[in-house]
């Protein structure tokens, strides 16, 4: 029997976190912006919830990722070098440690001798975490209608 799903749930193969992305696109649009932005703006660009966005910023700011200078003239800018910056820094900053084994079953816990989804999850899962490791917030230049 086949369960059916609601069409506005949809099932995903990774799960990045909302906060996660605000974090990875926010710092990205900072990066590329020759001038400050404010949550309106980085909100308006990401379709983002500015109330969630502004809590991502201050998480941001509090490990010194961004500055923050308030004021109709304020916003955000980076306070490290985007070359040392890697994505896996700020997912995990919002997210925590990404796990490079995980099935939704602890591996103690499960009753099979070996991975019921076989070794594609950790390979999907390694493989990401390699490509957040590896890429740099700046080589993520290319924002469309900017």
């Amino acid at each position: 029997m086949r369960i059916q799903i609601p069409k506005y749930q949809v099932a995903k193969i990774i799960n990045i976190s909302e906060a996660a992305s605000i974090a990875v696109h926010s710092m990205a649009m900072i990066a590329n912006s020759s001038e400050m932005l404010n949550v309106n703006q980085i909100a308006d660009r990401t379709h983002s919830s500015r109330n969630h966005l502004a809590k991502v910023m201050q998480i941001l700011v509090k490990n010194n990722y961004l500055s923050s200078v308030r004021g109709p003239n304020g916003g955000f800018s980076l306070k490290v070098n985007p070359e040392q910056i890697s994505l896996l820094e700020i997912y995990e900053l919002i997210d925590g440690s990404m796990q490079s084994h995980y099935c939704g079953i602890d591996e103690d816990k499960c009753p099979f001798e070996t991975c019921v989804f076989g070794p594609m999850l950790n390979k999907f899962s390694a493989e990401f975490l390699e490509y957040l490791k590896n890429k740099k917030l700046s080589e993520l230049i290319k924002i469309k209608n900017q």
